[in-house]
């Protein structure tokens, strides 16, 4: 499969009683869609999947699906964890779901494996995985570093459509692997306030929580650089960097639940523990920006 443009990371609304919003999320999924989203990815960091019980899970993605059927467009789910095992029961299972198109996997965190290890852990997943892979590569979150060299040979495996790169930085790794990717591997950028960099350098799009906001502001620097229109997508991509950076004061999705809340598109700003919400001077700054 072929990944390109932009991937909201859907966040989890939650009601007054701490129930998942459910009308708004689909609302929000829809909005995204109709904006100039390619697709969504259901149940990723962004969507406070830890605190999620299993049956909140099969609804969100349940929502999220209904909402990418109804317009043709992608639907990805996070699953996997840090023991292989598991996470091949997780994208078996994901046979049960045929709206889920891909799979967001991040690299192994808190183990530590050699680059060697996560190349094994991810070629292991490949011969499960019912659906197509994309390897979510944050090494700020997992304590495991990829290089561009174990990149490209995760992207050679068949089942591995892509990488979700979020390394913090626009460094020699990320500058190297764009130089040179495998064939038909999605580069999509991961850091909201580097996608302008990563689109210049050659990624394909970006899976980006910032997205939630001017969603057809980001679909439209994708456009701008894929045309070849630098000037235009410069100034905008520096605009959005800006609002990005304002939206990730305060840990991710606090921020911008708290702007998404004041816009009156969800019915609270509410977060569960260990995040709190985020500060009214952030959100009031990020909500100026958009």
């Amino acid at each position: 499969m072929t990944l390109t443009g932009i991937y909201v990371p859907l966040i989890t609304p939650f009601a007054e009683n701490g129930e998942i919003a459910l009308e708004a999320l689909e609302d929000l999924a829809c909005a995204a869609l109709d904006e100039g989203a390619a697709g969504l990815v259901a149940l990723g960091t962004t969507a406070e999947v830890a605190t999620l019980a299993e049956e909140e899970r099969r609804a969100v993605v349940e929502v999220c699906a209904k909402a990418c059927r109804e317009r043709g467009a992608t639907l990805i789910a996070g699953a996997g964890s840090s023991d292989t095992r598991a996470s091949a029961e997780a994208l078996r299972a994901l046979k049960d779901q045929p709206e889920v198109k891909a799979a967001l996997v991040t690299v192994p965190s808190f183990v530590r494996p050699s680059e060697a290890g996560v190349l094994a852990h991810f070629t292991a997943l490949a011969e499960q995985s019912p659906v197509p892979i994309v390897v979510y590569n944050i090494p700020y979150r997992t304590g495991q570093p990829v290089g561009a060299a174990t990149l490209r040979r995760l992207g050679e495996l068949p089942m591995v459509a892509g990488v979700k790169h979020a390394v913090g930085s626009v460094d020699q790794d990320t500058v190297a692997l764009l130089a040179d990717p495998p064939e038909d591997f999605a580069v999509l950028a991961g850091d909201d306030v580097f996608l302008s960099a990563l689109l210049a350098l050659g990624a394909s799009g970006g899976i980006l929580a910032s997205a939630h906001l001017n969603t057809g502001r980001f679909a439209e620097l994708v456009e701008a650089w894929r045309i070849g229109d630098a000037g235009h997508a410069r100034a905008l991509g520096h605009g959005l960097s800006v609002m990005s950076a304002a939206l990730f004061a305060e840990p991710n999705p606090t921020v911008i639940k708290g702007v998404l809340h004041a816009r009156g598109l969800i019915p609270t700003a509410s977060v569960r523990l260990p995040l709190i919400p985020a500060s009214r001077a952030s959100v009031e700054a990020a909500a100026r920006l958009v």
